[in-house]
């Protein structure tokens, strides 16, 4: 069996995180190193490598809840545009980048991993846009 991706230990609760949203299929929390504050990721509880393959009622789930954090930063944070990403690379179980951005550079801004991420913000922010 194929070692469970860290997004699987995230949904059970081993490994910790900063929950915004959850249901029956999918999850949602904020990404430890945003491109933006507010960058969230949301993932469908089914643990499939490529978006592509999920089965259509898990997409369906799965893009329903990002229109969901999407309408949720709108609200809460009011920036000039949501981002949706897909990009595939990283963690081997599909998702979905949501993220508020107001410039290009914004948008394309790249996310620092060598710095150690802020919990605080991080706990702030999971605060303002949990449901």
């Amino acid at each position: 069996m194929a070692k469970e991706s860290i997004f699987t230990r995230i949904i059970r609760g081993e490994i910790p995180s900063y929950k915004v949203y959850e249901d029956e299929d999918t999850f949602a929390f904020l990404d430890i190193h945003p491109k933006q504050p507010g960058h969230v990721l949301v993932i469908p509880k089914k643990e499939i490598d490529h978006i592509w393959d999920l089965p259509d009622e898990d997409y369906q789930a799965l893009m329903a809840t990002s229109k969901k954090v999407a309408q949720r930063i709108r609200e809460i944070i009011n920036p000039r545009r949501v981002a949706m990403q897909v990009e595939g690379t990283g963690v081997p179980h599909a998702h979905v980048h949501i993220f508020p951005f107001s410039t290009v550079e914004e948008f394309h801004a790249e996310a620092d991993m060598d710095r150690d991420p802020d919990h605080q913000a991080l706990s702030e922010m999971a605060a303002k846009l949990a449901f």
